[in-house]
């Protein structure tokens, strides 16, 4: 959990700084936002390759060596003389994120009784609400006081701590099976992943299309200031720890239907922000419902996958990760293209239309029996 905290808060803490980093290297918040582009292409092409090639070593080394590797991404980032070499840290950042993700995410069954298996996942992914609640404006907060290149520094030794930490006290953990590409192409065969992905591949691309440049949005259409954004990105992530939990107790038997009730509130949020959002206390109300429904995401889509290939958890993890990262990129990428062009107000109704569709999707056979845990997923 600590590894994917970590992770998680490197790779989302150009969000808060966004407009710092910019100005630091004089591009535009269009430009800034390949700090969020690069690192999930990356990770959606090493995901893959890398657990296929190290299928064979033991995967708390290779967890270690992937923390490694990101606190060098963080040390380089902080001490960067040109926007190129901050984007060189973030390929870095994205190498790591494939490994890691793909090997960590499926871990919890090795880790705790069958019996625990659910709540264990949801503990993991618990970690990337919290890189909202705590990492991000924490972040936040460093670079408003000290400069953004500090945030960074910071992010570097609290990762050099979670390596060692992990290496003495996580057991050493030999691959129990090889993951190999051919099962990745044999699980996109199951009408169940399938679903799983178009609806994992609107959400995300909703959520990052639109939250990636939420601080834009607030300093230019709430006309908040930097304390209280940081305020604002503080209770959206509480709100996401809050559905994390909440969507870790139903996703086991209801997936579909957190999905579909998650794209719909995201919808709704991202929709109703450019109205609402003009005023504080519209904004973080809006802000809080979606780190509550966006909080269920992840732990809703790597289950999904999970019970696709029950025999399988570290190759349903790969698929997760390089769809769940592709998906972060393009959307990234896309907003970004969007901001440059139009405005903030523009980027948030364009998310809420893409969220809409993978509501609609959802509801389509909306009716869904309750699903045994241990059972494959079918739909």
């Amino acid at each position: 959990m600590s590894g994917i905290f970590a992770i998680v808060t490197t790779e989302i803490l150009p969000i808060g700084l966004l407009t710092s980093i910019g100005s630091s290297f004089t591009v535009s918040d269009g430009m800034a936002g390949l700090m969020m582009t690069m690192p999930g292409f990356l990770a959606a092409v090493t995901a893959p390759v890398v657990t296929a090639a190290t299928a064979r070593l033991d995967r708390r080394l290779m967890l270690c060596a992937f923390l490694f590797l990101l606190a060098l991404a963080n040390f380089l980032a902080a001490a960067a003389p040109d926007f190129r070499l901050v984007l060189i840290s973030r390929v870095l950042v994205g190498i790591t994120i494939g490994g890691f993700w793909s090997i960590g995410a499926g871990l919890a069954e090795r880790l705790v009784p069958p019996a625990s298996v659910g709540r264990a996942t949801a503990v993991i992914f618990s970690a990337v609400p919290l890189g909202s609640v705590l990492g991000v404006p924490a972040g936040t907060l460093v670079g408003e006081l000290a400069g953004w290149r500090t945030a960074f520094t910071a992010m570097g030794a609290l990762t050099v701590g979670v390596l060692v930490m992990l290496f003495l006290l996580v057991p050493p953990l030999p691959p129990v099976q090889a993951t190999r590409l051919g099962v990745l192409g044999g699980m996109l065969r199951g009408a169940g992943t399938r679903f799983a992905l178009l609806l994992t591949f609107l959400v995300v691309l909703a959520h990052f299309g639109t939250y990636t440049y939420v601080t834009p949005f607030l300093e230019r259409v709430t006309h908040a200031g930097g304390g209280l954004i940081t305020v604002f990105l503080l209770l959206y992530g509480a709100g996401g720890i809050l559905g994390n939990f909440l969507g870790g107790a139903w996703v086991a038997r209801y997936p579909r239907t957190v999905f579909g009730i998650a794209a719909g509130l995201i919808a709704a949020v991202t929709l109703l922000l450019p109205v609402l959002g003009r005023g504080e206390t519209g904004a973080v109300i809006l802000l809080i419902v979606w780190g509550i429904a966006y909080g269920t995401v992840p732990v809703a889509s790597q289950t999904w996958f999970s019970k696709a290939a029950p025999h399988a958890p570290e190759a349903a993890s790969v698929l997760f990760t390089a769809s769940f990262q592709a998906t972060f990129s393009l959307g990234a990428l896309a907003g970004g293209g969007v901001l440059d062009r139009t405005s903030p107000s523009t980027v948030m109704l364009l998310g809420g239309c893409v969220a809409a569709l993978a509501a609609a999707a959802a509801a389509a056979r909306f009716t869904e029996r309750p699903t045994d845990p241990d059972s494959e997923v079918r739909r």
